[in-house]
């Protein structure tokens, strides 16, 4: 919590700094960066404004707006000794700020995970009316792309994958294809859907899941992955593996 205060109390004088240096900027047409100094001077001021840009912009998006002439005036105030609140209750407000977005950013989360939880529900109905699409007893969707001739991996055993995962609306938050490297796991050590997913695959296939909540993340926020978000992955079975899987 000190380290947001302090964060919010740089990002403050930093805005400060540049309203009070507006005058200043307007003639000076260019910056120069030609020692690394110079360089340092401004990565500094870049960074914490960087970081300002986006906590301003993230509070906006919970429904918090900061007036940003007050966040001068404050600077101006402190600058020049005369601030009308005193530091403990700066600490107070700035408590209370932290607080304030903690509550919002619980209140979104929780609407934004119904909302995904209603979605998957739906998607999963209608995807599993597909022609070529099964559902397992467990809730799993999956659909053959196409169908290899080797074995079919224990959950105990060593897997090697080509992989694409998406949410429901195509957005892509994970592809070993991407990264144009195949990823090697044991496979009962990653969500439900793929243990028992690529059980169903021999090596050299190709299958399409659509994974529910409950067999993947749940109700955790990955953050790319909304808490309870129904996942769809195309997964090739490359190769199963007898050692231990390399550490990562």
């Amino acid at each position: 919590m000190k380290k947001t205060i302090r964060l919010s109390l740089i990002a403050a004088s930093v805005l400060a700094l540049t309203a009070c240096n507006q005058e200043a900027k307007k003639e000076q047409a260019e910056v120069t960066l030609d020692t690394v100094e110079q360089q340092q001077a401004y990565g500094i001021g870049a960074s914490v404004g960087n970081f300002l840009n986006k906590d301003l912009a993230d509070k906006s998006e919970i429904g918090i707006e900061l007036d940003q002439a007050l966040l001068i005036r404050g600077f101006e105030d402190a600058l020049a000794g005369n601030a009308k609140i005193d530091e403990e209750k700066i600490r107070e407000v700035l408590t209370a700020l932290d607080t304030s977005v903690r509550t919002k950013q619980e209140e979104k989360a929780k609407v934004e995970s119904e909302k995904s939880k209603a979605a998957g529900v739906q998607y999963l109905a209608d995807n599993a009316k597909k022609e070529g699409v099964t559902v397992t007893e467990s809730g799993l969707q999956y659909e053959v792309l196409s169908e290899g001739e080797g074995e079919k991996p224990a959950a105990t055993d060593v897997v090697k994958v080509h992989y694409k995962g998406t949410l429901l609306d195509g957005t892509e938050f994970d592809s070993s294809y991407a990264r144009n490297e195949p990823t090697t796991f044991p496979l009962n050590r990653v969500i439900a859907g793929w243990t028992e997913g690529l059980q169903l695959m021999p090596v050299g296939s190709k299958y399409k899941f659509t994974i529910p909540s409950e067999l993947a993340y749940g109700d955790r926020d990955l953050g790319k992955i909304p808490a309870n978000s129904t996942l769809v992955f195309e997964v090739e079975l490359l190769e199963i593996q007898n050692a231990e899987a390399p550490a990562e």
